[in-house]
């Protein structure tokens, strides 16, 4: 089954039109894209967008051929002109299956917002996936006795948990090549996309692409250890948290624990509680060396400079004397066996740090100390983890790959 990408944007398509976001001014030349529509096999249109037979032209294909057109979501503004010689377009009721002149067969899949899915299957036996813009499947599907898809194309940025869905119930597998389409200006092009669709085991292309499902396609390595570095508010934990959330289970580790009295501190986990997906499941805990040796899902650890207070406590690192007289050896015991456990572990793990070197020299000795040894813990993590990322004003560099 042969596909091709006539358009990969939002139904507004990208530059959005009078929009004077900076995503859209970079949107120019080949990082343009058209409102998402796909041609099959050059029989079967999925959705029809203006400038549909142009798009098709300029990727080398004629409409000429579709024998059906099947829309996905309601079209706002002026409706789209039939282009002529093509079929009226039209959809399919939710769980009623088509039969294409083609030989394709069309399962329409209901959706939790507005629109319909599309569940083709081509003559040759492979399936396709088509997901409406910011639509995900209603429940979860039964794949019992069914191999995983082929490919999926759906809004992989904008439903990252349908993703995790997906995955979850079989429907997505380890050689399932997903696409984001529905591509919309929160995220910038270029690198950052590359970047976001690939924490989540997907790939974007330009429009006018072909493909052939069921084709082998390199799958984005998905990298077992990732630290993610920055300062404070610099939106460290919203990027560590964009790592996991096609996942489709989640350990968070959050080593602060409660603070009896501190209202300011409650509200702070409270928003990151409410940020993170209702999937995912909290573990207050210090105690990261036996969560790591562990078998189970992956964890997203926030933040190594709290355990670090908690393992200098522990020791007494504070107090000038305690560290001369064994406090300094003891911390050096717990921090070689943390890090020692992040490179042992076989579970994805996505660690937070502050990164505290750029700032103003503290004012007292354990200050110093718990900046330097802070320092010492980042670089030793960060050697045993195959990515690492600074965040700087929300926006993430790569340090290492």
């Amino acid at each position: 089954m042969e596909l091709t990408l006539l358009g990969t944007g939002t139904p507004e398509g990208l530059p959005r039109p009078g929009c004077p976001c900076a995503a859209c001014a970079v949107s120019v030349g080949t990082r343009s894209r058209a409102a998402t529509a796909v041609l099959v096999d050059g029989a079967l249109l999925l959705d029809l967008t203006p400038g549909a037979v142009l798009a098709g032209a300029r990727a080398g294909h004629s409409l000429a051929g579709v024998r059906q057109v099947l829309l996905t979501h309601p079209h706002d503004g002026p409706a789209v002109e039939l282009p002529p010689g093509l079929p009226a377009a039209g959809r399919v009721p939710d769980g009623r299956e088509l039969a294409v002149i083609s030989g394709h067969r069309v399962r329409a899949v209901p959706m939790d917002a507005p629109g319909t899915g599309y569940e083709v299957t081509g003559p040759d036996g492979v399936r396709l996936l088509y997901l409406p813009p910011g639509g995900a499947p209603a429940g979860v599907a039964d794949q019992a006795g069914r191999r995983p898809y082929d490919m999926v194309l759906m809004d992989v940025l904008g439903r990252p948990e349908a993703l995790a869905r997906l995955r979850a119930s079989g429907a997505v597998g380890p050689g399932t090549d997903v696409i984001a389409v529905h591509l919309d200006h929160d995220t910038p092009p270029g690198r950052e996309l590359e970047r976001r669709c690939a924490a989540a085991g997907a790939r974007a292309v330009p429009d006018g692409t072909t493909v052939i499902v069921g084709e082998y396609a390199v799958v984005p390595d998905l990298p077992r250890r990732t630290l993610v570095l920055g300062g404070a508010r610099s939106g460290k934990s919203v990027e560590a948290e964009r790592r996991l959330e096609s996942f489709p289970e989640v350990v968070y580790v959050a080593t602060g624990g409660t603070r009896d009295g501190d209202a300011e501190w409650a509200q702070r986990v409270g928003l990151h509680r409410e940020r993170r997906p209702a999937s995912w499941r909290t573990v207050e805990t210090c105690e990261l060396v036996p969560l790591l040796a562990a078998d189970g899902p992956a964890l997203l650890i926030d933040c190594l400079a709290l355990w670090l207070t908690d393992a200098m406590d522990r020791a007494g690192a504070w107090d000038d004397e305690v560290w001369a007289k064994g406090g300094r050896q003891q911390l050096a015991e717990r921090t070689a066996e943390l890090v020692a456990a992040v490179r042992a572990t076989r579970r994805p793990v996505v660690l937070v740090s502050n990164e505290v070197g750029s700032g103003v020299v503290p004012a007292t000795s354990s200050g110093r100390r718990f900046r330097d040894e802070l320092g010492r813990l980042n670089a030793a993590v960060a050697g045993e983890c195959e990515h690492v990322l600074l965040v700087v004003a929300g926006l993430a560099t790569v340090l290492k790959e």
